[in-house]
């Protein structure tokens, strides 16, 4: 078995689905929750990668969906700074396969991960409310 670790909002469908899926594909999920978690810049910056700082931001957060924070913004240094305060505005899931930091579920990360199977939506919402609070 493949071993991950994995950061979620705990209670997100969204997640439990993404960790069904790792599962299926034979991943020992070690999970931690990404608003308990204790993150600092040198911490959570590596799960980015090359990503634009606008693809960092989980778009559902109320903050975002409100128009109170715009992702599109921001600078590296200055979103890391919110999202250590508001870790709720951290797109998820975060994941560190042996050293390989990633965020998200979409094709890449799916791609690095070795799901063969292309999943769609599942970084969406799954709360029929659309809200990730």
């Amino acid at each position: 078995m493949k071993k991950l670790l994995f950061y979620e909002k705990t209670g997100c469908k969204g997640n439990a689905r993404q960790k069904a899926i790792l599962e299926a594909n034979d991943y020992t999920l070690e999970v931690k929750s990404l608003l308990d978690a204790d993150w600092g810049r040198d911490r959570l910056r590596p799960f980015f990668g090359d990503r634009p700082v606008s693809e960092w931001f989980n778009w559902k957060a109320p903050a975002i969906k409100q128009g109170e924070v715009d992702p599109s913004s921001f600078n590296a240094e200055n979103a890391l700074d919110i999202m250590i305060r508001e870790p709720i505005l951290i797109r998820r899931p975060l994941i560190d396969m042996n050293g390989t930091k990633m965020c998200g579920f979409d094709d890449e990360v799916q791609a690095l991960l070795g799901i063969n199977e292309s999943f769609q939506g599942l970084e969406a919402c799954q709360n029929s409310r659309e809200r990730c609070d």
